[in-house]
């Protein structure tokens, strides 16, 4: 993509299928000529002109608005012209094809129109935009994230970072990292100077300014982040547990099919819900136990990959069984499977489900840690419900949520990419080392020269000041066609 950059472009700009209105939109640069070829008339720059759109033989395909928009003031920074007609896929595919016809129409002077207009790439038009500085990363990134939001928390996020409240975040944290590294280089420059520049300066003081600065972003990068991913969260533990019931529950669907027989649920079902605005991907596994089952075999495998994947797990109990010494020796089995195979970070949340079934001493006696996975986070206070009732629901909605680090839907959040949280973290890590170089005698200026270089570099890779074209495609090959 990156090697056809100033190639003009051409692409449908709204969703696929029939609709009221449909979009074509044309980028590239001096494309008046093309315009007045294609139209049959000039059009006043960022005016709706209602207008028929003809074939090359004068034969109308559509009636419609035209705008153009000279650039620089468009949204790619080029020259654009959109042809908002009826949405019907045919037309729309029509306008397309005489859009590329047009182009190799020749001229007087024996030239094509428009030479090389072509269909864009996904993402191209806002790679455009981002190439010729109208908006930068984070921001494009934004676009994407705001046609895929699924929640309104998400959407109002998205719609936050696209109008750049992140950059101007990360932008200040680069202004007080480039004049500390200013002071920094001062006195390599000038080390036969008597004044301490960097004491005078306080350069200790605006380093930890900035590490303080820094958490804040990163704290409010990863609730960004939070809404924008979601987790993943696996329910599992034994057959008739009551995993479906509890899926169908925190869904509020039936989606998972609900029987007494063990081993109903033989492969996983999975949904997506949403709490206080949190994308939480939820999925319901087979029951974990031994089988001689074949194909119930191959769904409890692919329930413990899921587990190891997940960034929670619902390890849920049957209360009503609890008297049962054969049931509660497999449950100590299941936690110490779970205690060795998945990461020590991945938090287990203990429920004992079926409390309408169970007498309230039986859930006091029962609701104690296993011993297994003892000390992890998420299961210092097991929970008790009812996912037949819906009591107790409440309770492990708000524990997902803090066990994802989800503090509260404050006003003014902005949306935010692992990739993002991963750049400050790194930003972290090289202050950390800057910050212990300035605490020892005799500080090798060199080097602290060179974390706060590094620091910058991850920044900047943020907003795209230094960004790789792999990162660009992967970044861009992600958006529709036609944005």
């Amino acid at each position: 993509m990156l090697a056809r950059h100033n190639d003009p472009i051409v692409a449908i700009a709204t969703a696929p299928g029939r609709g009221a209105v449909g979009i074509v939109r044309v980028s590239g640069k001096q494309l008046a000529g093309f315009v007045r070829h294609l139209l049959g008339k000039d059009l006043k720059p960022r005016e709706a002109t209602y207008l028929p759109f003809r074939d090359s033989k004068g034969a109308p395909i559509d009636h419609g608005l035209a705008i153009y928009f000279p650039g620089p003031n468009s949204y790619t920074g080029e020259d654009v012209l959109e042809l908002q007609a009826h949405g019907g896929p045919v037309v729309l595919q029509l306008l397309l094809a005489r859009c590329l016809e047009a182009a190799q129409a020749r001229t007087q002077a024996d030239a094509p129109v428009l030479p090389g207009l072509r269909l864009a790439e996904p993402g191209e038009f806002t790679q455009r935009a981002f190439m010729n500085d109208k908006i930068d990363l984070a921001q494009a990134e934004a676009i994407a994230d705001l046609i895929d939001a699924s929640t309104e928390a998400a959407a109002r996020s998205a719609s936050r970072s696209l109008s750049g409240e992140f950059s101007r975040e990360i932008g200040e944290l680069r202004d007080a990292l480039v004049h500390l590294r200013m002071l920094v280089e001062a006195t390599l420059d000038f080390p036969e100077e008597e004044i301490d520049f960097l004491q005078k300066a306080d350069a200790y003081g605006q380093l930890d300014s900035l590490r303080d600065q820094l958490g804040l972003v990163l704290a409010r990068t990863q609730q960004g982040a939070l809404l924008r991913e979601g987790i993943k969260v696996v329910i599992a533990g034994q057959p008739n547990a009551g995993k479906s019931s509890l899926l169908n529950a925190l869904a509020g669907a039936e989606l998972a099919i609900v029987t007494p027989i063990a081993g109903t649920t033989r492969d996983k079902v999975q949904q997506t819900i949403q709490i206080a605005g949190v994308p939480l991907h939820v999925i319901d596994t087979a029951g974990l136990r031994d089988s001689d089952d074949e194909v119930e075999r191959i769904g409890i495998a692919r329930a413990w990959e899921e587990i190891a994947a997940a960034d929670a797990v619902l390890f849920l109990h049957d209360l009503s069984r609890m008297h049962d010494a054969d049931y509660v020796a497999a449950d100590l089995d299941i936690a110490q499977t779970l205690a060795d195979r998945i990461a020590p970070s991945i938090p287990v949340i203990d429920l004992w489900n079926k409390a309408d079934l169970a007498a309230p001493g039986v859930i006091a006696a029962q609701m104690q840690p296993l011993a297994p996975l003892a000390g992890r986070k998420g299961t210092e206070a097991p929970l008790s419900l009812s996912a037949r009732t819906g009591e107790g629901l409440d309770a492990v909605r708000q524990r997902l949520l803090q066990v994802a680090g989800w503090q509260s839907a404050a006003e003014g959040l902005y949306i935010a990419r692992a990739r993002h949280v991963e750049a400050l973290q790194a930003v972290g890590v090289h202050l950390e080392e800057a910050h212990a170089q300035l605490n020892v005698p005799g500080p090798a200026l060199d080097i602290l020269a060179e974390e706060l270089r590094l620091a910058q570099t991850a920044l900047n890779s943020i907003t795209g000041e230094f960004t790789s074209d792999d990162l660009l495609g992967v970044i861009f090959s992600s958006f529709c066609i036609g944005k």
